[in-house]
């Protein structure tokens, strides 16, 4: 299982014919683990995220290519182009953390004897 964070997300992350489900769902910037992988690649949005963060994100400029199991936080920036060299957030910008996973199936098949501990079931409502 690979954990990274970024600053955007792409369907290019990921192959759709291989993946039916895709739940992404906000959390709070504590969430974020320290151990993540830096996918962030402009070094204003590294600085403020880590001034949000209380810990150091470098830039790091990779080709994302998520799996199954694979986690990728995504540090959602909303408001006017950042200035260069910033630190902290503009008036009126923000910063949103997202968590964004994918299943490689859905319930097809299923026969629905229990969908309370079905691990699709269980994944989709946050599990």
């Amino acid at each position: 299982m690979a954990v990274y964070l970024s600053n955007a997300f792409s369907l290019n992350m990921f192959s759709v014919e291989d993946f039916t489900l895709l739940r992404i769902r906000k959390v709070a910037a504590s969430d974020v683990p320290q151990a993540a992988t830096s996918a962030v690649g402009h070094a204003d949005t590294a600085r403020v995220i880590s001034g949000m963060l209380g810990y150091e994100i470098i830039v790091n400029r990779i080709n994302v290519s998520l799996q199954a199991d694979d986690v990728l936080y995504v540090a959602q920036y909303k408001g006017p182009r950042l200035a260069e060299g910033a630190t902290q957030l503009p008036e009126g910008a923000t910063i949103e953390f997202f968590e964004v996973t994918l299943k490689p199936q859905g319930c097809s098949n299923c026969p629905a004897h229990d969908c309370n501990s079905c691990s699709t079931m269980i994944w989709t409502h946050g599990g």
